[in-house]
């Protein structure tokens, strides 16, 4: 197959926290450091930094694995690796047929294993169906390994002694189970027959250079072998996947976007998804970050081009990009009447955000389109599936927090949200004490599922309590003048429910703060009741309470309210007079017990 008619795989490196993604990524950038010149062109086989991402071309790697191609050539004009900001989860990155990457790398740290991050990645690799190899990285921790830069794995094998050789071999071992749970079977890379059945490990130490070559050649060779179709898929509509919206000094509102089939140029009319549906608009400007030698201030940093072919990062500026959904695809507009049609309903489809809901659950949102679909997925696979009534892209605003608070289940007022902000007076609601809702953020979504299952139990447990026991609610009543039935032994009293309820058994207070007495009875003519409401006059008789001495016509009293239950009356639906009495009771045991009600 002709070298032009086919595209670079794109590759997406993951892996748990500092297990190495980073050094990895920092090696492949350093290949190419001898040979970079200032005009960092394809042609001259210097690597080139893109928009959230790397292009390594196929000169460059023909020459370094060399040594292991028996002097075949790959058949890709290079590869393209993602190389986004840490927020951009992997599951973020996507096409709307599946994941942005052709094939992942898997970082893993030899010494340390599977870890939560890593089996979330796997979880993703799996449901996206991306062939990945996995990077053994870090042999260079191994007690007595010794590595040499730009070796082969088979070779740095062959060479080490059977203390070092033992260790590895038990820390593979254990990850082979490991992945054996996830329903894969892991392998030495250079011990595998078939490759679509087995997952390929290079033993590697990216600080020092050792087995790198094994890595990409693996990661070209597999992507030749089985995403032949799809790195051919050239001549369809130009697509790319919009990582995010950014303001730019002297270019305005522009998009990175990485473009993963076909041609963008200056000039061309495209159709993005927007929260308000599809928006078209014509490319102003197109650009790429200029080489670090000649970077200057922030304004001036960006080269203007013409054209960019996939698979390629880039920097667009056009006009109306308000609103636009990250994670989202970006499509060329063709002059062909049938086909904009159809790229702009498939646009329009994409901003109505394709998940599930439910008239009742909780409320999810996410900084890109991807991370929204890959929380939502999570959720419903969870052993009891939570369902979602809210799910929206960007950060967390005042519509979210109503949803989440008018879900009829108290365990469903909860804002779920990854790699998302919170607006401020949004953030400032969800700090105040009363507030009913839940907010749960992270950028990792297993911390997220962690965080609300503890949440859940623990709200569980509040919910039967407060079913146990008979909460107290808030409530002010005013002695009548000439209502004096009896002075003591109880006392009994005409009173008026200004506020909030009365309850038999509820403890009284002046607004002074000093403890009145216990509420034995409330009556009306021959009738008991057993509470009385605002604006109700009724006779209450009051235990350990004597009129003249502590109480008297036209007092004010308040209904005394547990700290305890004052904690949970604040996640309740309360009356305003309620709120009102509750600041007030707050207020007077403040002044004694700093912690009270919190």
């Amino acid at each position: 197959m002709a070298e032009n008619s086919r595209r670079q795989p794109i590759v997406a490196v993951l892996g748990h926290v500092d297990h190495g993604k980073t050094s990895v990524l920092d090696y492949i950038r350093s290949l190419g450091q001898d040979r970079q010149s200032s005009v960092m062109a394809r042609e001259a086989g210097g690597i080139t930094q893109h928009i959230g991402a790397t292009e390594v071309p196929a000169t460059l790697l023909n020459e370094f694995c060399a040594p292991l191609m028996g002097g075949k050539e790959f058949l890709s004009p290079g590869l393209l690796f993602i190389d986004t900001p840490g927020h951009h989860s992997f599951s973020t990155l996507r096409t709307r047929g599946g994941s942005l990457a052709d094939i992942a790398i898997l970082v893993i740290d030899m010494m340390e294993g599977c870890q939560p991050q890593t089996l979330e990645s796997i979880r993703i690799l799996k449901n996206a169906k991306t062939p990945f190899v996995v990077c053994g990285n870090k042999l260079d921790r191994i007690h007595g390994w010794h590595c040499v830069n730009g070796r082969s794995a088979a070779e740095s094998m062959k060479d080490q002694d059977q203390q070092a050789m033992g260790l590895f071999e038990q820390k593979f071992w254990n990850l082979v189970g490991e992945f054996g749970e996830q329903g894969f079977n892991l392998d030495m890379y250079n011990k595998i027959a078939d490759f679509t059945q087995n997952i390929p490990l290079v033993p590697c130490s990216a600080k020092e250079g050792e087995g790198m070559q094994d890595l990409l050649a693996i990661t070209i060779g597999l992507a030749e072998k089985f995403l032949d179709e799809q790195l051919s898929d050239v001549d369809g509509a130009s697509e790319g996947t919009v990582l995010e919206m950014k303001e730019e000094r002297g270019l305005g509102k522009t998009l990175d976007v990485i473009l993963y089939r076909g041609q963008v140029n200056k000039g061309d009319e495209i159709v993005i998804a927007t929260d308000q549906g599809p928006k078209v608009t014509r490319v102003r400007g197109l650009f790429r970050p200029r080489g670090m030698a000649e970077m200057r201030d922030a304004g001036d940093r960006w080269d203007a081009i013409e054209t960019v072919d996939a698979a390629a990062g880039l920097k667009l500026a056009a006009p109306d990009l308000e609103g636009v959904l990250a994670g989202t695809t970006l499509r060329v507009l063709s002059d062909d009447d049938e086909l904009r049609q159809q790229a702009i309903e498939a646009t329009e489809e994409e901003s109505e955000i394709s998940i599930e809901l439910e008239e009742e659950g909780i409320v999810i949102k996410a900084d890109t389109l991807g991370g929204l679909e890959a929380l939502a997925f999570e959720l419903r696979n969870l052993d009891n599936p939570i369902p979602i009534r809210s799910a929206g892209i960007g950060p967390v605003n005042k519509r979210d927090l109503r949803g989440a608070e008018n879900a009829a289940d108290p365990l469903q007022r909860v804002i779920l949200a990854f790699s998302t902000s919170v607006q401020t007076e949004t953030a400032e609601e969800l700090e105040k004490e009363d507030c009913r809702v839940e907010h749960i953020g992270s950028d990792v979504i297993y911390h997220i599922l962690e965080r609300f299952e503890s949440w859940t139990e623990k709200r569980t447990i509040e919910l039967e309590e407060e079913k146990r026991e008979k909460i107290v609610y808030p409530g002010k009543i005013k002695i009548l003048t000439d209502h004096i039935f009896r002075r003591s032994g109880p006392a009994v009293v005409g009173v008026r429910i200004l506020g909030g309820r009365l309850h038999i058994g509820q403890r009284l207070l002046t607004v002074d703060g000093k403890k009145i007495g216990q509420v034995r009875s409330i009556r009306t003519g021959d009738s008991s009741h057993k509470e009385a409401k605002q604006g109700e006059e009724v006779a209450v008789a009051i235990e350990g309470a004597t009129v003249g001495r502590g109480i008297d016509e036209e007092d004010i009293l308040l209904v005394d309210v547990p700290s305890s239950h004052a904690r949970r009356l604040r996640k309740l639906e309360l009356s305003t007079a309620e709120e009102e009495i509750l600041d007030e009771l707050t207020a007077i045991h403040r002044s004694d017990d700093h912690f009270w009600g919190r």
